[in-house]
């Protein structure tokens, strides 16, 4: 095989520009002699004002010292190392902000002497994801979780619980349906915690909240220069998700385009970065959930039958609390010995107090009940939450029967759809507070509204 030729200055030079991570080449003495266009933008100065300049200017005054000590131990042993390992590091921009940053360095011998080139990564986005995770993954497991298991002995948690076991030591694409506020990603996170990949990446996304374009580019990342504002390369939620768990709350919401580009990843393990033209491969677990009913919506054309059933391999329905009332003098026994009010944590529910939550029908479910504990707290001074301690939507009696006028028994959408009505009515029509009462946003109770409103037959 005849010998590759070597590749000439601009060439290398160009490779050197374009890297997505930062490069500063440092002499024997710290100057540093070359900087890429990437540091440029990390630490805000142009190369012309860099070189020359000690790279302890970059770094924020507390660390000068000690890294001019290390800088003279790696030149004494000089070979390729990330820079303190298992510490935080952090770069110091134009503006005097800091930012936390990886460093990875690399010994480089010429015909001038050693030199060392460090290539610098910035971790800003990286870090507060992971604070974002952590804090998220805390709030839900105070909120629900109670020793190793969820809160509630009805049947139908039980029997959720088992199959949730099972499925969580494959690797088997899961879809969590249940109400809003019945807590579909706290049983995603339970899925994961229970898998073998509970070690890796839980990353949680919101398909609701994001518009399309913001959302693709959020799943896949994007390219530099992709379009305007695109000033530097994104890592897309499916990069960061590796060989980890991704969970895409709120799956029927996406839009039939964003549908396409999800079907191959889950068939391929595939993407592209918005803007790019390569191929990326990830190993990465997919659970979804929603609150719509999907099956409508193939017959509708507005959810792809294809990927319902590349989401639909294995499906864990979370029954409302309607459903098991008896879980809830358990829940609120929890929120209230969990409350942040912590002088409050010995409080009890009255046996009154207690008889009207469980007669409430929760249309905000879990969520809701947490709520409305917090607040009865709030409003008692004495040991003991008492009826008048809660919101008038949990103490009205309904005013409507379960019942139509020849006895027979109506759908649960039905009585759904009376009570709502009730609040409203009660509320004046005043949207956002009728959504307070329920537990529920204000886009919920649209929502809402618009599924239950009764349709006329043809």
């Amino acid at each position: 095989m005849p010998a590759s030729a070597p590749l000439d200055d601009a060439l290398i030079r160009l490779a050197f520009d374009l890297s997505p991570s930062g490069i500063l080449v440092v002499d024997a003495a710290g100057a540093i002699v070359a900087v890429n266009r990437e540091a440029e933008h990390l630490f805000g100065w142009p190369r012309e004002d860099l070189i020359g300049h000690s790279i302890e200017d970059l770094l924020p005054e507390r660390f000068r010292g000690k890294h001019t000590s290390y800088r003279s131990g790696f030149m004494a042993n000089a070979h390729a190392r990330p820079m303190g390992v298992g510490r935080e590091l952090f770069g110091l921009r134009r503006d005097g902000t800091e930012f936390p940053l990886e460093i990875g360095l690399n010994p480089v011998t010429s015909d001038r002497g050693l030199f060392v080139l460090a290539s610098v990564v910035d971790i800003s986005t990286r870090r507060q994801l992971e604070e974002n995770l952590s804090t998220a993954f805390q709030r839900d497991i105070q909120r629900l979780i109670h020793a190793d298991g969820f809160i509630g002995r009805s049947t139908q948690i039980q029997e959720m619980l088992k199959l949730l076991a099972r499925v969580a030591e494959t690797d088997s694409t899961v879809l969590i349906r249940g109400e809003s506020g019945v807590g579909k990603e706290l049983v995603a996170r339970a899925v994961h915690r229970q898998s073998p990949r509970s070690r890796q990446p839980f990353v949680v996304v919101d398909c609701a909240s994001l518009h399309e374009n913001l959302l693709q580019s959020e799943l896949f990342g994007h390219e530099k220069g992709a379009y305007t504002g695109a000033v530097r390369l994104k890592h897309g939620l499916f990069e960061v998700a590796d060989r980890g768990t991704i969970f895409l709350d709120e799956i029927g919401e996406i839009t039939p385009a964003l549908q396409v580009k999800l079907l191959r990843v889950l068939e391929t393990g595939m993407f592209r970065r918005v803007g790019g033209t390569a191929d990326l491969k990830v190993d990465v677990r997919v659970i979804a959930a929603t609150n719509r009913a999907l099956e409508t919506m193939m017959k509708e054309k507005s959810f792809r039958e294809d990927l319902y059933y590349r989401l639909n391999v294995f499906s864990l329905s979370i029954p409302p609390l309607r459903e098991r009332r008896e879980d809830i003098p358990l829940l609120v026994e929890h929120f209230i010995g969990n409350s942040a009010l912590v002088p409050k944590r010995s409080v009890k529910a009255s046996p009154k107090a207690m008889e009207v939550l469980t007669r409430y029908l929760w249309p905000g479910n879990v969520r809701e009940l947490e709520n409305v504990v917090e607040r009865a707290l709030i409003l008692c001074d004495a040991g003991s939450i008492e009826p008048e301690h809660l919101p008038l939507g949990v103490r009205l009696e309904p005013s409507f029967r379960p019942t139509e006028d020849d006895g027979r028994l109506v759908t649960l959408e039905e009585v759904e759809r009376r009570y709502v009505k009730r609040v409203l009515e009660e509320c004046g029509g005043h949207r956002q507070k009728a959504a307070s009462i329920l537990g529920i946003s204000e886009r919920n109770l649209y929502r809402k509204l618009k599924d239950l409103e009764p349709h006329s037959e043809p």
